[in-house]
């Protein structure tokens, strides 16, 4: 079982994160200087690091550092509705 953690931006990644992850969250915390912290989880035994409610920085299946949005589009919200 592996068990999540927080830390805030600036400090170095809890020791719980791979290190492959490393650049991509100091990438991450440049790019978004007004967060606060990282929320490290773990889904199908890869780790999910989510900045705030901005980004993911996770290993997809192969291994490959992947950086995903979390922001959603204001005009794709409700096009279920139409």
């Amino acid at each position: 079982m592996q068990l999540g953690a927080r830390w805030r931006v600036g400090e170095p990644p809890h020791r719980g994160v791979p290190p492959e992850l490393h650049d991509a969250i100091a990438a991450a915390e440049a790019a978004h200087p007004g967060s606060a912290s990282w929320t490290l989880t773990w889904l199908e035994g890869r780790p999910r690091c989510a900045l705030d409610e901005l980004l993911v920085v996770t290993l997809d299946a192969g291994g490959s550092v992947r950086a995903e949005s979390l922001a959603s589009d204001p005009d794709e919200e409700d096009d279920w509705l139409s």
